[in-house]
């Protein structure tokens, strides 16, 4: 009876089942061949050169003391990084995770027949760790067409394609073992992931998940591990987020944007659900907006339990954010709880407003904010440097000269400067021309509390 079932197992299915994707669950039964042969010439091996300066200096990268031990640094060195990506345009449009290629000086994309390109960046986006490529070619590029994303269901079967361990082009199976996953610490923040069994190992980054209908539904992008092998558990970013990021790239944008909410929320879990009289935990709560935000405008308030945007259902910050980027500009439903009732508006969505003026000053005056680039704190500015949706005052763009040597940074928020407040770049320049031989600088850097003492 086994030997039976293995030769039935084996047995060659129709003939068009060799040129086409498999139609029926006995097609899938007796080979992934039909898929692999579809999908797999339009996945690439990504090869990325960057100069790194050898850190022999322990003073190497520190703000301050760098500048006195630079004779310390070894030579800049050439690390070559691997990594998969895929054609997602017969023009030679390709994508791949952003941690692929950072900081490379020379990108290289070489494709399953093994012919070579050079590539170039058209858009860079760390959040998502995603970027978007393009390679010239004299002839159309054997491409993957884009499926949806939120069609997937827990248990269909996917196929996981790339380069691991640079050994040559390997294809895993698996299914899809989870959806939503957003406790995953990937690129400039936590992200919204697709989570897959399909093994994933290094090499694989910016590989191909696809269905069994030869369509790409997520970009291979981070495995939890602790061996740095494939333990079953891999995460992919959707595939409807990587159409958002290529159609943005074909617009001329080089960084992917974001719609501004001006909102700062909490996932609903039991206990919360409980003491707001929810019955279930469902939704995001609004913990914090900017008086700009579109939200406040279409009737939304702090308090407010956010349930859908878009038409589909937000549960936790990073699923808030992956529809804010999948659905772009323009007006769009969004259903809540207020008030323990179930309520819906419309949200006009759009780009963060550069008001009140940021009143961008470079200070050349002798004193100790010189060589800083200030400007106050409006929603362009929050969203641009990733702030608090409550910070305001004043942030430094830029730091030189004596404002680098006494410490600060960009991205510092300039709280007061000897005990007199700021609010305007033009406080700080009066505070700062205060004769004094004692400093003092309160600020806010990456979100804590810091102050700055010295004599000049």
């Amino acid at each position: 009876m086994r030997l039976v079932l293995l030769l039935f197992l084996y047995l060659p299915g129709p003939l068009s089942a060799e040129t086409a994707v498999p139609q029926s669950s006995a097609d899938i039964a007796l080979s992934f061949a039909p898929v692999v042969r579809q999908t797999a010439p339009a996945v690439v091996n990504i090869y990325a050169r960057q100069l790194v300066q050898d850190r022999s200096n322990p003073f190497a990268g520190d703000p301050f003391f760098d500048q006195f031990f630079k004779d310390l640094n070894g030579p800049p060195r050439v690390r070559n990084s691997l990594g998969s990506g895929v054609i997602a345009g017969a023009d030679g449009v390709v994508v791949s995770n952003y941690h692929v290629i950072a900081d490379a000086t020379d990108i290289r994309v070489v494709l399953a027949d093994r012919r070579e390109f050079a590539a170039r960046v058209l858009l860079a986006d760390p959040q998502s760790d995603l970027v978007v490529l393009k390679v010239e070619a004299d002839e159309p590029l054997p491409a993957l067409q884009l499926g949806d994303s939120d069609a997937l269901q827990v248990g269909d079967l996917v196929l996981a394609i790339g380069n691991p361990f640079g050994v040559g082009q390997t294809v895993s199976s698996g299914i899809v073992s989870g959806l939503a996953r957003s406790a995953l610490q990937v690129g400039d923040g936590t992200g919204y992931f697709v989570q897959t069994d399909a093994p994933i190992n290094p090499g694989n980054s910016g590989g191909a998940l696809v269905d069994m209908q030869g369509r790409l539904v997520g970009i291979n992008t981070a495995i939890l591990t602790k061996d740095g092998g494939s333990n079953g558990i891999g995460f992919a970013v959707p595939s409807n987020l990587v159409a958002a990021v290529i159609a943005q790239a074909k617009t001329g944008e080089t960084q992917f944007r974001r719609p501004w909410a001006g909102i700062s929320g909490q996932e609903v879990d039991a206990a919360l659900a409980d003491a707001i009289g929810m019955d279930r935990p469902l939704g995001v709560m609004i913990t914090a907006l900017h008086p700009q935000s579109p939200f406040v405008a279409a009737g939304l308030a702090e308090g407010d339990v956010v349930l859908s945007l878009g038409g589909d259902g937000v549960n936790t910050p990073q699923e808030f954010l992956y529809r804010l980027s999948v659905l772009g500009t323009g007006a769009q439903p969004v259903t809540y709880v207020q008030d323990g009732a179930v309520a819906e508006a419309v949200v006009t969505l759009g780009p963060a407003p550069d008001e009140p003026d940021r009143q961008q000053t470079r200070v050349t005056q002798d004193i100790i904010l010189r060589g800083a680039v200030l400007a106050r704190i409006n929603p362009a500015i929050i969203a641009e440097f990733h702030l608090p949706v409550q910070a305001e005052g004043v942030i430094l763009l830029e730091t030189s000269d004596l404002a680098f040597d006494i410490g600060l940074q960009a991205g510092d928020i300039l709280i007061a400067i000897n005990g007199q407040g700021i609010t305007t770049p033009a406080d700080a320049v009066v505070a700062a021309q205060v004769p004094s031989r004692r400093w003092q600088i309160d600020l806010i850097r990456g979100g804590e509390p810091t102050r700055l003492r010295f004599r000049l």
